[in-house]
């Protein structure tokens, strides 16, 4: 199992093995042995022990149960302490918001969600989103004094730096606008702020379907379309946090607008508004249709994912068509970045095999044999949550960063 992919800070070499053994606690279902911990690290018993009693000696780590025996003595496995506090785990979507609150095991405790426009004015959006916050908090029993972490996932590139996104598509009013310091003032702890595909990515690597594998890639598919990835254990950004925008690849020339102002956009081709724009199309032309049904004006992908569930043919072939093109551009990626798997996830991509195969067919066949043939296309584990569960990952590592420094561990 890859182990360094979340560690964002450079510690000092004759530190990292901790921060190492750190991360095969956190990730290893069901807990670790110091015997597997030397194993893995190619360390000696006795070195893994005195790092291990730091971490016990800080509340960091506990003793769980006894592992299974190996014709010895029960072996004791070691894991998180979840007591240590909570954190919470924000994922911005261009038409809700997703928040979940989790212990320090990140097994998550409460959540909420609640419909969001993108579009309205930062502050607007930052007041409903507090609002939303301070409520499941009030609703769990939890204050913020309780918190010891925030992570936020954002459907537009982040400049790390300066915790804002840059030039969004989907989110214009937004650029340079300071969301992680406006969250930070308001709820007094640290936060951490990354693009939703690349939390999507992080989400699934530790809790979902990409477990145990070095090199996958995200694909978020919802209003908007990105894609993250995690490249021999290490999330990738790019030079400016713009890598993974694959929604803005171009797929048909002369194609329909996009939002980013140019045409023929993987993202205008089959992302939620796409799709929606062909199912109120099919109903005007008088496609016999249960989307016909509903007020032509009021349809929405998810409407079109339900109708295609339950058979309905129009709604299967936009299903099916926006499947293609999202094939076409991951076939892209597949053979730029060879990954082990991709995994699809996002509002849109609930819709199951009805996307998926056409997906699966276009990587067949437009991918090189050798990349193909090494990959499996599948749908997230953890559904709407991974974004969230990502952003869980990255508050849990502020959190350990600050306790770890606190204790000059």
């Amino acid at each position: 199992m890859t182990f360094l992919a979340t560690l964002p800070y450079t510690y000092p070499i004759k530190n990292l093995n901790k921060r190492v053994i750190l991360d095969m606690i956190r990730f290893t279902p069901g807990g670790i042995s110091r015997a597997e911990l030397a194993r893995q690290m190619d360390l000696t018993r006795s070195a893994v022990s005195a790092i291990i009693d730091d971490l016990l000696l800080t509340g960091i780590v506990r003793e769980a149960e006894s592992g299974p025996a190996s014709g010895g003595r029960r072996p004791i496995l070691l894991e998180i302490d979840p007591q240590q506090g909570y954190v919470a785990g924000v994922d911005m979507g261009a038409t809700h918001v997703g928040i979940l609150i989790a212990d320090f095991s990140a097994r998550v405790l409460f959540e909420t969600e609640i419909a969001f426009d993108i579009n309205q004015p930062p502050e607007e959006g930052v007041a409903l989103i507090d609002a939303a916050f301070r409520s499941l908090l009030e609703r769990s029993g939890l204050t913020l004094q309780q918190l010891r972490g925030v992570g936020i996932g954002v459907p537009g590139p982040v400049v790390a730096e300066a915790g804002t996104v840059g030039a969004p598509p989907i989110m214009p009013g937004w650029d340079g606008y300071p969301i992680r310091g406006r969250f930070q003032d308001l709820w007094g702890c640290p936060v951490a702020l990354g693009n939703d595909a690349e939390m999507g990515a992080l989400g699934e690597w530790a809790y979902g379907a990409g477990r145990g594998e070095r090199n996958i890639t995200y694909v978020k598919v919802g209003t908007g379309i990105g894609a993250g990835f995690l490249l021999d254990g290490h999330i990738y950004r790019g030079a400016t946090g713009c890598a993974g925008e694959i929604g803005h690849i171009t797929i048909q020339e002369n194609g329909p607008l996009c939002t980013c102002g140019n045409r023929g956009c993987l993202e205008a081709l089959s992302g939620g508004r796409a799709v929606a724009r062909r199912a109120r199309e099919a109903v005007k032309l008088g496609r016999r249709t249960q989307l016909a049904n509903i007020e032509v004006d009021a349809i929405t992908a998810r409407d079109v994912a339900n109708a295609a569930r339950l058979g309905d043919l129009v709604a299967q072939q936009i299903v099916a068509e926006a499947g293609s093109y999202l094939g076409i551009a991951i076939a892209d990626l597949v053979n730029l970045f060879n990954p082990n798997m991709v995994i699809v996830g996002g509002g849109v991509a609930q819709m199951g095999d009805l996307l998926l195969d056409p997906i699966r067919q276009a990587v067949r066949e437009r991918s090189l044999r050798p990349a193909a043939q090494a990959v499996r296309v599948t749908a997230a584990t953890l559904g709407r949550r991974s974004s969230s569960m990502g952003a869980v990952v990255e508050a849990i590592n502020l959190a350990l960063h600050r306790l770890i420094e606190a204790n000059a561990l």
